[in-house]
């Protein structure tokens, strides 16, 4: 098969879908891999090290694209609609829940699309493309939280940390999950003050092996929330329903009783975002302040560190690209985990969750 794998156009983006380790092995099976030339420096990866790979370098978006399978980190942009068709597999992250118009193109244009977040591992509700970034982005999260804290970038001046005489600060994580978990992680490293809020209770009890008394683990209601938004001085939206928008936990009303120069980290803004106040920003311009309080809202939040996360994605996309390399679409029938991934197929939209979020495009 012949496997395209595009520079990424994104605003500060440098991920790239296939690192030279995984185009050998492509290589070895017998596949042909076209890389735009300079689509991994970014990450680390130079053309010449494409080349001893077995990749052929490709110097313009039309070369890189017009391949069977396509294999990208971000979905595509709008300058990169006219190259998709009904004879391609798409395999990236789609987020289609937040992107109607992308949604309505892949449909007219009669690609298959497969997106990572939503390829999910039957009976055990994993879903194994999106975790190594949501570690990703659970653990960076604090750390773009902590840098906004400080008074030079418009925070309220807090060391998440303290120091002996004076509290930590405050970080609130909404929901449990891998990003949650991995936002925890870093902020008890950090010794801030942390509460997860979730409502999964059994997941709770799971964190309290892990964290114990070093993480306040509350449920997630309306009057919880409430009471541990007011006094974030780090706020973090972790919340995740698979295909589907976030829900909004967190309303402008309340947004205005944080304290002025508090920080708001959503990472579920790919899928809409939970907090009411947020908006997609991006890396060149990462935050804006709304009612008094520092939102920082980039998507695509892993492609700050494109070395570790080109590499942590690949470890885990490897198996799912062999199998489409090798079968095509006949993947989809042997592979339940890969076949659930698939958004969009045939002019139709399939996925169950993107169509609850759009049942007038359902045909």
């Amino acid at each position: 098969m012949e496997i395209g794998i595009p520079k990424e156009t994104k605003d500060q983006e440098f991920r790239v879908g296939l690192s030279p380790s995984v185009v050998r092995v492509l290589r070895e099976s017998g596949h042909r891999v076209y890389v735009e030339t300079q689509a991994g420096v970014g990450a680390g990866f130079s053309d010449d090290d494409y080349l001893h790979a077995g990749a052929e370098i490709v110097p313009t978006k039309e070369a890189v694209w017009n391949r069977e399978l396509i294999v990208k980190v971000k979905e595509p942009l709008q300058s990169e609609y006219k190259f998709l068709h009904k004879e391609q597999i798409l395999f990236t992250y789609l987020h289609l829940a937040a992107d109607r118009k992308l949604t309505e193109h892949l449909i007219d244009c009669g690609v298959t699309a497969i997106a990572y977040e939503t390829v999910e591992q039957a009976g055990a509700n994993k879903l194994p493309l999106l975790t190594p970034m949501s570690i990703i982005a659970g653990r960076l999260s604090v750390q773009f939280g902590a840098r906004y804290l400080e008074r030079q970038q418009g925070g309220r001046g807090v060391l998440l940390g303290g120091v002996p005489g004076v509290k930590p600060g405050k970080v609130v994580i909404l929901g449990g999950g891998v990003v949650g978990t991995e936002a925890a992680r870093i902020a008890v490293g950090m010794g801030a003050s942390v509460q997860i809020l979730d409502v999964n209770v059994e997941r709770l009890s799971y964190l309290e092996t892990i964290f114990g008394s070093r993480v306040e683990l509350l449920y997630s209601n309306s009057a919880h929330i409430e009471a541990a938004v007011k006094d974030a001085d780090l706020l973090i939206g972790a919340v995740l329903v698979v295909g589907k928008r976030a829900p909004i936990l967190v309303s402008r009303e309340l947004v205005k009783q944080m304290r002025a120069g508090s920080v708001i980290v959503d990472v579920a803004v790919d899928q809409g975002g939970c907090i009411e106040t947020l908006h997609p920003t991006s890396h060149t311009n990462p935050v804006y302040i709304e009612e008094g309080v520092v939102h920082y809202g980039v998507p695509n939040m892993p492609g700050a560190v494109p070395w570790t996360a080109t590499q942590a994605l690949n470890n885990s996309t490897q198996p799912y690209i062999q199998q489409l390399a090798n079968l095509g679409l006949k993947a989809l029938e042997t592979n339940s985990a890969l076949a659930k991934g698939v958004n969009v197929q045939n002019h139709r939209l399939v996925h169950p969750a993107v169509q609850s979020v759009f049942p007038d495009l359902v045909s």
